[in-house]
């Protein structure tokens, strides 16, 4: 690749070459629905989901379980979305913990102490979390009982953060393995009495070394909450680390360690004595903090009152302002997401036509010197 080719497929994005891009962009959507579509159409495929839409849509005994699995299919895909869109376009994904699963897991947290109990009425639950009716037994809700009530939405959108990492992976080692020389295979190759620089040197030695990346660094790197692992998708894709070494890591990491610890940090914070806690702190700030304190103290208040099944208060119509503010910061982040999207499709696209490009002038280049050593042959003959 030179770097006018490089050039090129970087300035495709919508500020730039906005038709192109989105040309390209629908080009490669079409392309993949294409591919999902030839891959589906399977006999066993098809005639089992022509089985399994007559038992969802005609009625009889077994409409109520069929009922059941949508509502449990439904909430699985929904976390596991989610979770994708965290995870998912190189550092440009969609921050879903701070947007969705963490405030789920803040409300849950405050209702059980509310409430005094986690059996909260479904539906409302999950969409709104209230104290079930009078009377009810009561349980004294610890970090751990909350844990278990978050577990499976939590684990659903960790495992979610698994499947986006995957691209940065198969990327990276479609590319080594396109049948490119890196640099370090020509210093490999290279005749037993030539000398190596020491960034030759340095180069062999690294990619010697990360072939053969231990599973448990790969399990730090993935349990600890970094915005960067990308990098390490496209280091372990670019050495050729085995993908199941390298999927284990991450799904123990992801969905199991750094999932727990997000969720235990979310628990503790809002537990009764340290949201109060705070809120009297916030008095000992200056100028701002007895206004912030008011707001606090009135928004949970009417939070508490709701679910106890009242309704909307005053010092809730304040909080308005915020509730609008990170409204709008999510559609944002939404938008800024969809627009990376479109930029990474549309700059695939045109790499893929450049690899292309290249190879039918590789293939002209040996047509023509092939008809040129025929043509000397005749000569000579």
């Amino acid at each position: 690749e030179t770097a006018e080719e490089r050039l090129e497929w970087k300035s495709l994005v919508l500020w730039r070459r906005p038709v192109q891009t989105l040309k390209y962009a629908g080009i490669e959507v079409y392309q993949f629905l294409l591919y999902a579509y030839n891959k589906s159409m399977n006999i066993w495929l098809l005639g089992t989901l022509l089985f399994l839409g007559l038992i969802g849509f005609l009625p009889g005994p077994q409409a109520y379980y069929v009922a059941s699995c949508w509502h449990y299919l439904g909430f699985a895909v929904y976390w596991l979305f989610l979770g994708v869109l965290t995870s998912v376009g190189f550092g440009a994904g969609l921050h879903t913990f701070l947007l969705y699963l963490g405030p789920h897991i803040a409300a849950v947290t405050l209702a059980a102490y509310e409430c005094g109990t986690l059996n909260f009425p479904a539906p409302p639950y999950p969409d709104k979390k209230i104290c079930p009716p009078k009377p009810y037994n009561h349980q004294e809700c610890d970090l751990w009982l909350i844990l278990a009530k978050v577990r499976p939405e939590a684990l659903l959108w960790g495992v979610g953060t698994v499947l986006g990492e995957l691209p940065s992976y198969f990327v990276a080692r479609s590319a080594r393995l396109s049948g490119k020389i890196e640099e370090s295979e020509m210093v490999a190759n290279r005749g037993p009495g030539a000398g190596l620089s020491l960034l030759e040197r340095v180069k062999l030695l690294i990619a010697e070394r990360m072939g053969r990346v231990p599973f448990v660094l790969i399990l730090l790197a993935a349990s600890v909450p970094n915005p960067l692992f990308d990098i390490t998708g496209i280091i372990c894709g670019h050495f050729l680390v085995p993908f199941w070494r390298f999927f284990e890591a991450i799904l123990i990491g992801k969905a199991l360690i750094k999932a727990t610890i997000q969720q235990v940090c979310v628990i503790m914070a809002f537990t009764d004595d340290l949201v109060e806690q705070l809120a009297i702190r916030l008095l000992q700030v200056p100028y701002l903090g007895a206004s912030v304190h008011k707001l606090i103290v009135g928004v949970l208040h009417s939070t508490k009152q709701q679910m106890h099944g009242g309704g909307k208060s005053d010092s809730q119509d304040s909080f308005i302002v915020v509730v609008r503010l990170f409204e709008y910061l999510a559609y944002a982040m939404v938008f800024f997401f969809v627009v990376s999207l479109v930029n990474c499709l549309a700059q695939v696209h045109g790499r893929r036509q450049q690899a292309e490009q290249r190879q039918r002038r590789g293939l002209q280049m040996i047509l023509y010197a092939d008809k040129k050593e025929l043509s000397k042959e005749e000569f000579i003959v």
